[in-house]
């Protein structure tokens, strides 16, 4: 499990309001450096950022809300920031600011605030809210809340974001008459220009070998990723049901995740749920982390509650597993991003195999309404959010090369 929940006592990190730091970071290209070293990210074409130009010229609150597929979105916002000559604050977990001395002061300086995940973090949301009244600065809201390393289909969205959105247009409407909140969907594009079979052969023998196989060098890329997951699917299926489970890989991954979370639901929230892992992950998170931070448990009931964290990163992992993502003929930057989840889930890092572009493409703004069909079962403009987040990847993935298994090549 990587180190994203902590025992400690919650600080929140305001946001650094000088803009010396981020013009030097964005100008002298010290993220583009980072980028290169630890993310693999060589490139970048940022498109349409005439409609971000726009929304700030006009002087509205703007949120820039992009897809999370890679551990690398937060450092490539600097990519639009610097086409847009603007900056810009964004929430930021506050386990980035606890895993890093560095990181934490670099990532504050850019414009980061820290936002407590595991409970209500009213500071960090009055300071989001206040940004977008006063249009400060645009501020960067990532609405899945977690990555997902799937760059062609997005994930649940969070609705804290048209929370913030809304309660900062009311805001803003009642001091500033005729002013407007606005969020701009981005979508995020990453493409391989490398080597496939050279780039993932260590990677996928290394978990060969972690299973005790042979190298499987002599099967086909696909059947080979295919029958690793499959394996890793196995075994979690082993160590929670004592059998390899029957049934669509659908139905296997979403059984795997109830088996997860179910029996910690009827313990800390008094029924089963279902739905999106991920609010479903925080609710147990928000429940089981208090006693432990403020030292009211001993150390047996600890060890226990770190188990059952454990449990809920395991199924929010498994839930970043979509069924049909490799069907067909996928396309390198699919087969790309599963065999680094794979080796992540099992080593908690992943390989940096370079030769990554990164496309980053601003959609139309949408003005955020003040108000709410309360009658509506889904919110209308969550709806809307989400259709014009998945439309910008539709857009983008056909740039994707398709794996030839008998040439390596499109």
């Amino acid at each position: 499990m990587q180190e994203i929940v902590f025992e400690d006592p919650y600080e929140f990190i305001p946001p650094y309001r000088g803009k010396w730091w981020s013009w030097l970071i964005q100008h002298a290209g010290l993220f583009e450096i980072w980028l290169r070293r630890a993310e693999g990210v060589i490139s970048a074409d940022v498109q349409h950022v005439d409609r971000l130009k726009k929304s700030v010229d006009e002087g509205h609150g703007v949120i820039i809300a992009p897809n999370h597929c890679r551990t690398a979105d937060p450092v490539a916002m600097g990519y639009l920031t610097r086409a847009a000559g603007i900056h810009v604050y964004s929430m930021a977990g506050w386990h980035l600011f606890k895993q890093s001395r560095w990181i934490g002061w670099a990532i504050n300086r850019l414009g980061a605030f820290s936002i407590y995940r595991e409970g209500v973090d009213r500071q960090s949301i009055d300071t989001a809210i206040e940004v977008l009244r006063t249009a400060e600065r645009p501020l960067v809201l990532f609405p899945e809340g977690s990555v997902t390393r799937t760059n062609d289909q997005l994930h649940a969205l969070l609705d804290g974001v048209l929370f913030i959105a809304r309660t900062a247009a009311k805001r803003r409407a009642r001091d500033v008459p005729g002013s407007k909140v606005v969020i701009h969907p981005v979508g995020i594009k990453y493409l391989f220009g490398g080597d496939l079979k050279k780039a993932l052969d260590p990677v996928l023998g290394a978990i060969e070998q972690r299973f005790s196989w042979r190298p499987q060098t002599d099967r086909p890329l696909v059947e080979r990723i295919t029958r690793i997951g499959t394996a890793i699917l196995c075994l979690k299926e082993l160590e929670y049901f004592g059998s390899p489970q029957p049934g669509e890989l659908g139905d296997r991954l979403i059984g795997l995740i109830d088996r997860l979370l179910c029996p910690l639901e009827e313990e800390w929230l008094g029924e089963p749920s279902s739905g999106p892992v991920v609010p479903r992950v925080k609710q147990l998170r928000f429940k089981i982390l208090p006693d432990m931070v403020q030292k009211r448990i001993n150390e047996e009931e600890r060890q226990r509650r770190w188990r059952q964290l454990a449990d809920i990163y395991l199924a929010q992992q498994v839930s970043c597993y979509l069924p049909e993502y490799l069907t067909g003929e996928p396309s390198i930057d699919r087969l790309l991003e599963t065999v680094e989840r794979f080796e992540e889930d099992l080593t908690d890092t992943f390989t940096v195999h370079g030769s990554l572009k990164a496309i980053i493409r601003v959609g139309e703004a949408m003005e955020v309404s003040t108000k709410r069909d309360r009658k509506a079962e889904i919110d209308p403009m969550m709806a809307e959010l989400e259709s014009r987040l998945q439309g910008l990847l539709d857009e983008l993935a056909p740039l994707s090369r398709r794996y030839n298994e008998r040439t390596n090549a499109d």
